[in-house]
């Protein structure tokens, strides 16, 4: 068997891993902007609240959590899909740090023009989509792309609640063929690719959206 077909073979469980990335990616981004916005509000039981949602999902290794939802929650009548337990756990923990980055990052958009639109008589939901939030998310592209490919460096860890991702299939691969330097080699190529793909479509995204003239500030 050549490196090449070791690579085909664990080709198979990169779509699993893909998966995961974007279903926990979704989660965190959706999570972390809906804490940012809900800060906002400054209610203080709510940010009570807040506040134990990141400190937790920011100070509970992933691996504990992981395993509380995937084997807790069926204890307790809830069972639940491999899929949706990383994104409840790997997802959330996403979300949690984002929440902090949208935070700052909304605290960056000059209030001069939050000003200016409430004196043209915006309303303030109109000021949060049209104003806020496009400036909070080109301010937060750095920290989601730090975030995001932590994300993927994490997607491993679906392989020990059964999904057949690339590390899951590498560990049957190389239990059968004995030949752990060439097959991990190979998962770490695979990792590599994924993560360039995914990088290239994000600095893509950004240098579409990114302010005009804001770098040379």
């Amino acid at each position: 068997m050549t490196f090449f077909e070791i690579v085909s073979i664990l080709a198979r469980g990169a779509g699993f891993t893909i998966l995961v990335t974007l279903a926990c990616i979704l989660t965190g981004f959706f999570s972390g902007l809906l804490a940012a916005l809900l800060f906002r509000l400054d209610i203080r039981p709510l940010n009570w609240l807040l506040h134990a949602f990141t400190y937790a999902f920011r100070g509970i290794p992933l691996l504990v959590i992981l395993f509380l939802v995937f084997f807790g929650l069926p204890s307790i009548g809830l069972p639940i899909t491999p899929l949706v337990a990383m994104m409840l756990s790997l997802g959330l923990i996403c979300g949690a740090y984002l929440s902090e980055v949208f935070r700052s990052a909304l605290e960056a958009v000059d209030p001069n023009e939050i000003m200016a639109a409430q004196s043209m008589g915006m309303r303030r939901i109109q000021i949060l989509t049209t104003i806020e939030i496009p400036q909070m998310l080109r301010f937060s592209a750095p920290g989601m792309l730090n975030e995001f490919t932590t994300v993927l460096k994490y997607s491993p860890f679906a392989y020990t609640v059964g999904v057949p991702e690339i590390l899951k299939e590498a560990t049957s691969l190389a239990l059968t063929t004995l030949r752990g330097m060439e097959i991990y080699l190979a998962v770490g190529v695979l990792y590599f690719l994924i993560y360039k793909i995914m990088m290239e479509i994000f600095l893509w995204v950004e240098r579409r959206y990114a302010i005009p003239g804001f770098k040379q500030i």
